[in-house]
């Protein structure tokens, strides 16, 4: 007797198989889209950015000498011990922890309050209160550096207000004269331009949470204060570590503002912070024949001080319950 042939279980699988083959080739084309839209932004990026980060670690390791036609030998860590053996490098690192407390321990503390004032409205004209401390925001740093100095310039409205205060016709600010005073007027600056930036993250992330719970703790007896400290900052936390990120990233980095106020000479010398430095020694001290290579291991440290920074953030965050930065 001859074998039959199960027609329906043989178009069956055939059409299973269709199944697979079009499964597959629409899983190509989506892997293709994805690569095609990938690649050209990661190529921009590792051009850009990689390719700079992995020559700079490099170049702090060689004797790079311009003047040489870029002739370099391999030194070690010999840059990298003349940067911790000079003094300014150490004064520059001073001035910019100094800038990193004012902004992780003034700006953000400082914009979390009005935020919240601006969020219980505990203040009248709620809009141009927020405006007119976001107003900085929309000034470039230069611009912001430049009328600080001439408003602490020796001849500035500050020195005016002195003498007339005094009745010393003679009387100047000179605290950007001084080593010791020097970031004083600079970490004004830092608050009046920064603080709003940080309002703003915070009053967003308040006008998420539910108000029933704000509510409940009122309803409870709970002041202001007690609001704020108790049920407020325990929900931000995590907003809070992102900013104290933000802070000391943006700290250790920033260059404009303090290069503006501060000009040429002894102010400049006296708020000298690590980025100016890294700018002085790699791109104006030609008497330097490794004046490269030494700026590439200042550029390494604060990049490394900057990693370091963070990561203590993040345990202090960790040890308080605040959260992992996602």
């Amino acid at each position: 007797m001859a074998p039959t042939v199960d027609r329906a279980g043989a178009s069956s699988g055939i059409g299973f198989a269709d199944e697979e083959i079009d499964v597959n080739l629409r899983d190509r084309r989506k892997l293709g889209t994805y690569v095609g839209f990938v690649l050209p932004g990661l190529a921009i990026y590792l051009m850009i950015v990689a390719y700079p980060i992995i020559y700079s670690v490099g170049l702090s390791f060689t004797d790079f000498n311009p003047n040489r036609g870029g002739a370099w030998n391999f030194v070690g860590l010999l840059q990298y011990r003349t940067m911790l053996d000079d003094p300014m490098f150490w004064h520059a690192f001073k001035n910019n922890m100094i800038v990193v407390a004012v902004s992780a321990l003034g700006q953000i503390p400082i914009g979390f309050a009005l935020a919240y004032i601006l969020y219980r409205r505990l203040v009248r004209a709620r809009s141009f209160f927020q405006s007119m401390v976001f107003l900085p925001q929309f000034l470039s740093p230069i611009v912001v550096g430049i009328l600080f100095r001439k408003l602490v310039g020796a001849d500035g409205p500050v020195s005016r207000l002195l003498q007339i205060t005094s009745g010393d016709p003679t009387r100047q600010f000179t605290m950007m004269l001084k080593a010791q005073t020097v970031m004083i007027p600079i970490a004004v600056a830092l608050l009046w331009m920064y603080t709003g930036f940080y309002m703003i993250i915070f009053l967003a992330n308040l006008q998420k949470i539910d108000v029933n719970i704000v509510e409940a703790a009122k309803i409870d007896g709970a002041s202001e204060p007690q609001i704020f400290g108790r049920v407020i900052v325990p929900i931000l936390s995590g907003t809070i570590l992102v900013s104290t990120i933000l802070a000391i990233a943006g700290s250790l980095r920033g260059f404009d503002l303090i290069f503006a106020i501060a000009t040429q000479g002894l102010q400049r010398n006296n708020a000298m912070v690590l980025p100016i430095f890294m700018y002085q020694t790699a791109f104006q001290d030609y008497s330097n024949t490794m004046r490269f290579a030494f700026g590439s291991a200042i550029s390494n440290a604060i990049v490394l001080i900057s990693v370091i920074l963070i990561m203590f953030s993040n345990t202090v965050a960790k040890r308080f319950n605040a959260g992992e930065v996602g």
